[in-house]
């Protein structure tokens, strides 16, 4: 694309294009090690990780691997919630040219087992707590070695002596594992490893870093192949975009979970690009990580709307001093205007939405943080280097401006492809462009729109709806916390229109007063045919609203009805 009218408002201080550092990934680490070694590069619920410490401990685990056979293009596994053994392993791993596999420590078995199949790991480190199942499903995968960590291996004094007990009353079991055979421990591979410097033959643009597992909403879950190149270009575009924030000097709130692309890109991998403190929450909720701001400053805080909607409706929430933040890129689902405008007023920080995909290391589009902000509804402009356009059904041509379409990206930030799924991959692709599957549409300035996604758009009696629509509604409604718009089986109309609800607490409100609520708002095919108020909704681990886990409760519900009538 030659015609890029978003770039014609940029803030000068963000540049068009960027000269990026055509280095491993992992060599940020070892600059940060050596520019900021005594720099606390993480803290974990009270001990602090310095930049040299964190920076030695990932050469240790790399030789140690070296040792195991582990070699360049292998795949490793990281099992862990976010604390400093997560962080290690990853740079470790990436040192000795092997390849990340982030996995969900709250994985099944079947899932475990798929996905170590499909990515071929021959190593994977995760929790004690999770040896058991780990051993469970070893011989349908090609796994030779198990490491195995504890959260109490970074607890400070005492902690360290209290949490097992702590473990055990939570979980009913005490695990030990012997460091012998194909299993190791953590913390003896810190003893006896040494922290010598590792290399290895590189290539900056076909090197996979990371293989990143997609949530399988369409079938199997596929993991996206992110090369150095990938993620180094995403990080140096964060970075740009966050142009007032200053290496060495930034604290980052760690909530977000390595294990998802979001977190990995906009909090690991920044941070130690940045030379900037980390503050992991290994498990989140809102007590920990409100006190975690009130006493670590965090300058940055990564996030997703249902993190900063329930932070906001906290019962305590005036009790904590939150006014240290200054950015907060919020992703995962559309950001509600009226939560944004509220965050805004109560931290003095600024909240913007991001926008992109697995598929693009995450982050392609993003509103302006603190000049020329957002215009209502929109996801924003993409970011350097990108380009973004909107493809009608066939086309390979941008539709003209205000025509709703398939959101289109090319940039350095997209993956190189699916993990042996090239069929796949060419269908992602048309002429270049990476589809995303979502609705949108472009203005004249160059802001971006979703409308929805696309498997996400109801069809209700010929009407195409889109849920974000009414989700924003229905967020303006001083009564609702959370909510999401699904399209239901309907026998007359082929889907109908639900909403599920989570109210404020202490606030209620009635089916009748949201229709005649959302009446006022919306055209009539769009308003809500059912409500259901809930406590709380379905989740993914960054706080995503899981929309199709309720479709399928309604599927099952009819096809239940139907077997009993």
């Amino acid at each position: 694309m030659t015609d890029r009218p978003w770039l014609d408002m940029y803030p000068p201080e963000i540049p068009k294009t960027i000269d990026y550092d055509r280095i491993p990934l992992q060599e940020f680490l070892t600059r940060s090690g050596n520019k900021f070694p005594e720099k606390t590069a993480m803290h974990f619920m009270g001990k602090d990780i310095s930049y040299k410490e964190f920076h030695e401990s990932a050469l240790k685990f790399a030789n140690y691997l070296r040792t195991l056979g582990i070699e360049k293009g292998d795949r490793v596994a990281i099992m862990l919630p976010n604390c400093p053994q997560s962080a290690i392993a990853y740079y470790g791993i990436l040192y000795i040219g092997g390849i990340v596999v982030q996995t969900n420590p709250l994985y099944t078995e079947r899932e475990l087992t798929y996905q170590m199949a499909d990515s071929g790991a021959k190593a994977i480190i995760s929790l004690d707590l999770l040896f058991g199942r780990i051993t469970k499903i070893i011989k349908e995968t090609k796994l030779e070695h198990v490491i195995i960590t504890g959260i109490k291996d970074y607890l400070p004094f005492p902690k360290n002596l209290i949490y097992p007990f702590i473990q055990k009353k939570e979980h009913g079991i005490i695990v030990k594992v012997e460091h012998r055979g194909m299993n190791h421990l953590f913390t003896e591979i810190m003893k006896i490893a040494k922290p010598d410097p590792v290399s290895y033959d590189f290539n900056f643009d076909e090197d996979i870093a990371l293989l990143q597992y997609t949530g399988g909403t369409t079938g199997p879950p596929k993991g996206v192949m992110l090369t150095h190149a990938n993620l180094i270009s995403n990080a140096q575009m964060c970075n740009a975009w966050l142009y007032k924030c200053e290496d060495g000097e930034e604290t980052v709130m760690g909530i977000l979970p390595f294990f998802h692309v979001y977190g990995m890109t906009t909090v690991l991998v920044l941070s130690v690009m940045s030379g900037n403190k980390m503050v992991l929450i290994p498990k989140f909720d809102f007590d920990t990580a409100l006190k975690a701001i009130d006493k670590q400053k965090p300058t940055l805080f990564p996030g997703a709307p249902t993190i900063y909607i329930g932070l906001l409706n906290h019962p305590d929430l005036a009790k904590y001093d939150l006014s240290s933040i200054k950015a907060c890129i919020s992703g995962s689902a559309a950001l509600p205007v009226e939560l944004q405008e509220r965050f805004e007023k109560v931290t003095g920080g600024k909240l913007v939405e991001g926008y992109g995909l697995t598929e693009t290391s995450p982050v392609a589009i993003a509103n302006f943080v603190w000049e020329k902000r957002r215009v209502k509804g929109s996801i924003g402009v993409p970011w350097p280097d990108t380009d973004a356009c909107i493809l009608g059904p066939e086309s390979s041509e941008p539709l003209p401006n205000g025509e709703v379409g398939e959101i289109a990206v090319k940039g350095p930030q997209v993956m190189k492809g699916y993990w042996n799924r090239p069929e796949e991959t060419a269908e992602t692709f048309r002429d270049g462009w990476l589809l995303t599957g979502d609705l949108g549409y472009m203005d004249d300035e160059g802001h971006f729109y979703v409308v929805d996604r696309k498997k996400d758009m109801i069809i209700a009696s010929g009407f195409n709806i889109y849920p974000r629509e009414i989700e924003e509604v229905l967020y303006e409604h001083d009564a609702i916390q959370e909510c999401v718009v699904a399209g239901v089986p309907d026998p007359y109309r082929g889907e109908t229109v639900k909403a599920y609800i989570v109210l404020k607490e202490g606030k209620s409100v009635t089916e009748e007063e949201l229709n005649t609520y959302c009446r006022e708002h919306l055209a009539s095919f769009k308003v809500p045919r059912q409500y259901e108020f809930r406590k709380e909704l379905p989740k993914t681990a960054v706080g995503k609203i899981l929309r199709r886990s309720l479709i399928d409760e309604e599927k099952k519900k009819m096809e239940q009805e139907l077997q009993t009538s």
